[in-house]
């Protein structure tokens, strides 16, 4: 995932209207219901840590890891003085920080990321790595019956600040034999001081998954599946659900 590295820099400015907020406090919520009591929390895939800092303002620890050194960079040049936040460099799949916490979560469709059954697989025992006996493991990714319903389209976004303008356009090219989408990006910044302009291409290989594989590889990881809904809500997830949040306890 070193396709991160190049466009770190706008990653915030990309999704500063995403509500991180909205998001921690429904991740609170289902710790809440699904735990007794839980203060430490393993953020795979932590990205800037603005999920991270959210967390933190409800009362957990949180501890980030990502394996894009600038994203690290920028969720620890914001985290400065909050005791309540650490960050390593590592990959999801095989880090090992030998620490147990009791909550491990994996959001942004990290999981997704991982397009091999044996990324998968490494990426949820690394999960149930973490975990102390009944802790909670909470993850977003894809869901595949939604992307085949609903299939995804050509996009285009702008958004800028005091300094730059970012036009990003998302191409996606779906595999249905692979259950994977390439979505190719092409990024244009421009600095609006000078007029400058820097092109950036990057392809996401994205993987969409379906419950079954999902509970067989949590299991096979050490992991029960106790929920799958419909991510940001508590109902079902259908055919035209494209993201599925769900969550497992750790049986060991």
């Amino acid at each position: 995932m070193t396709v991160f590295n190049e466009y770190a820099r706008y990653y915030d400015l990309l999704y500063r209207d995403k509500d991180y907020a909205g998001e921690a406090d429904y991740i609170h919520t289902l710790i809440q219901k699904h735990t007794l009591k839980s203060q430490s929390i393993l953020n795979l895939g932590c990205g800037s840590g603005r999920h991270d800092r959210c967390l933190t303002e409800l009362g957990y620890s949180v501890t980030g890891v990502d394996m894009s050194e600038e994203m690290l960079s920028a969720a620890k040049a914001a985290a400065v003085g909050n005791s309540a936040l650490e960050y390593f460099l590592g990959d999801a799949r095989s880090i090992r920080l030998d620490i147990k916490f009791d909550v491990v979560i994996s959001l942004f469709h990290v999981m997704s990321y991982q397009v091999t059954n044996n990324d998968l697989k490494a990426a949820f025992a690394t999960a149930a790595a973490h975990l102390k006996p009944g802790g909670l493991f909470i993850f977003d990714c894809w869901y595949g019956p939604g992307v085949l319903s609903d299939r995804p389209t050509k996009r285009q976004k702008e958004l800028e600040d005091d300094m730059i303008k970012v036009t990003r356009i998302a191409e996606p090219v779906l595999h249905p034999n692979e259950n994977v989408v390439d979505v190719n990006y092409q990024v244009t910044i421009r600095n609006k001081a000078t007029g400058d302009i820097n092109n950036i291409s990057e392809t996401h290989r994205m993987r969409y998954l379906f419950i079954p594989e999902i509970m067989e590889q949590l299991e096979s990881s050490g992991l029960q599946n106790i929920f799958s809904t419909r991510w940001m809500e508590n109902s079902a997830p259908d055919d035209l659900t494209w993201y599925l949040c769900c969550g497992a306890v750790c049986s060991e």
